[in-house]
């Protein structure tokens, strides 16, 4: 198992602020003087995006599942299961955000990779090593490219399941009693399709990232 010292730690929290400053291109250039790679880099996002889509899923599930109690009503405190509602909304709209910021971070770093990679093609003096990594950084785009956009697909699915989410907690929150709750009984099945269409992106998406992460890791 690498171990990352502290000193090393202490430069890439250093680095991370200069990210977070808009310096990318400083920042990737100094991680790479520490030994981390844009390779290395893209791999780590594509993590953080897989595991951040696993978490939305997770979030958007949880918030169908209220939704149906909420509908399901048959006594209690209305304001409550309101709040609970409204609570799962936000959680669900911050793991969608989150998932949004790691795609692009992802997006971000592959252009500096690919770029780099296809001006360091001109270099080469060997004309066989030159096409045989020419090779591999069209094979790596191919990968990247099916990639990206599934996720970005599995991306756009969220919209419109935070879109009915938001309408269902603004209309209960001026209408909280078993009437108004009950006319929100036919849009159930609207959102449990919207769900399950975006819980089968996503599960391709996140198939997507193992693949691409086991095809970098084995290169």
């Amino acid at each position: 198992m690498k171990i990352i010292s502290p000193f090393k730690n202490s430069v890439i929290l250093l680095l991370s602020v200069l990210l977070l400053s808009g310096c990318a291109s400083t920042y990737y250039n100094a991680m790479e003087k520490v030994g981390i790679p844009k390779r290395d880099i893209l791999v780590d996002r594509v993590e953080d995006a897989r595991d951040a889509q696993q978490e939305s899923k997770e979030e958007f599930k949880s918030a169908l599942d209220k939704f149906s109690q909420v509908l399901s009503f048959n006594g209690g405190d209305l304001e409550d299961k309101y709040n609970d509602l409204n609570d799962k909304y936000e959680s669900s709209e911050e793991a969608a955000e989150e998932v949004s910021d790691r795609i692009n971070a992802i997006e971000d770093v592959a252009e500096a990779l690919f770029s780099e990679w296809k001006e360091e093609l001109k270099q080469y003096s060997n004309a066989t090593l030159r096409r045989s990594s020419e090779k591999k950084l069209r094979n790596t785009k191919g990968q990247y490219k099916k990639l990206i956009s599934s996720m970005k697909k599995a991306e756009s699915k969220m919209k419109p399941v935070l879109a009915a989410f938001k309408d269902q907690v603004l209309f209960l929150k001026h209408n909280l009693n078993a009437k108004a709750i009950s006319s929100l009984q036919p849009e159930l099945s609207k959102i449990e399709g919207n769900v399950a269409r975006l819980i089968k992106e996503m599960e391709k998406s996140i198939s997507e990232a193992d693949k691409f992460i086991q095809s970098m890791n084995a290169g």
